[in-house]
């Protein structure tokens, strides 16, 4: 599923092609996920914005146009095999491509997130001024669940997945078993630090292009970001920070990779 750091790289590429200008229409092949945002045709696009996965179309008169990827949506500028809907801009053209079937797009009034439970009670973005080790602390606090469940839920921060969900807790040596109210402030600290620092990383990058080859850039290109993976889809490979054996389990019914030696349960 695309992240936080594809999510960016899309938004930082499309910013450009689509900003001040007006959609004409909109074709799909899917009413039930893309009837929704008929409304939006018409309305010139004042800004492109993103809300953790979530790409938002800042539309004039006051109306938005919510984008969300879904396990294997991507906004191109080229049509693919599995083009799912169409925009037509003014002088311009995207695609949403979901080989998958997941991607969803509607058109609500601005800031009325009451169709999209999980961006409503999103918690704060990680890469901005808000998202401090002690707001980080009052959210994990008010769960007992493990933390990557807690994590991927998106009320502690958004935009974490299970990529990077996986390397920031690894970055931080912490198992994500651990239940998230129990961390210390030190631990805290580390998984803040490691959060920030691996979607930064991430986002120079471009993101993560799996063997899937499902997520590229709007041009076609992939993102490189798997290049430097420590854990993630690594499971038998040498942990490169102490050399023990990568491990694979499931929690929460998601794959999850750790290092059994320096994330110790």
């Amino acid at each position: 599923m695309p992240e936080l750091p594809e999510v960016e790289t899309v938004r930082r590429m499309l910013a450009p092609v689509v900003t001040g200008r007006r959609l004409l229409g909109i074709e799909h092949d899917d009413p039930a996920r893309y009837a929704a945002a008929e409304a939006a045709v018409g309305r010139r696009v004042r800004a492109l914005r993103r809300r953790g996965k979530y790409l938002i179309f800042a539309l004039e008169g006051g109306l938005e146009l919510i984008a969300h990827l879904g396990m294997s949506g991507s906004l191109r500028l080229d049509a693919g095999t599995h083009t799912r809907a169409r925009l037509e801009l003014e002088g311009a053209t995207v695609y949403f491509n979901d080989p998958r079937r997941f991607g969803r797009l509607v058109a609500v009034p601005a800031g009325d997130y009451a169709a999209l439970p999980t961006l409503a009670r999103m918690g704060p973005e990680p890469l901005s001024r808000g998202f401090t080790a002690n707001v980080l602390a009052a959210r994990l606090a008010r769960t007992a669940r493990p933390i990557k469940p807690a994590l991927l839920s998106q009320e502690p921060v958004a935009g974490l997945g299970n990529i990077y969900a996986d390397e920031a807790l690894w970055k931080a040596r912490l198992h994500p078993a651990r239940p998230a109210n129990r961390l210390a402030p030190g631990e805290v600290r580390r998984l803040h630090r490691a959060v920030r620092a691996v979607l930064r990383r991430a986002v120079e990058l471009g993101g993560s292009t799996l063997g899937d080859g499902v997520y590229t850039r709007p041009d076609g290109e992939p993102g490189y970001f798997q290049i430097e993976h420590a854990v993630y889809g690594r499971a038998g490979a040498a942990c490169p920070r102490c050399g023990a054996k990568v491990a694979r389990f499931v929690l929460g019914g998601r794959s999850t990779h750790v290092c059994p030696r320096c994330q110790r349960l």
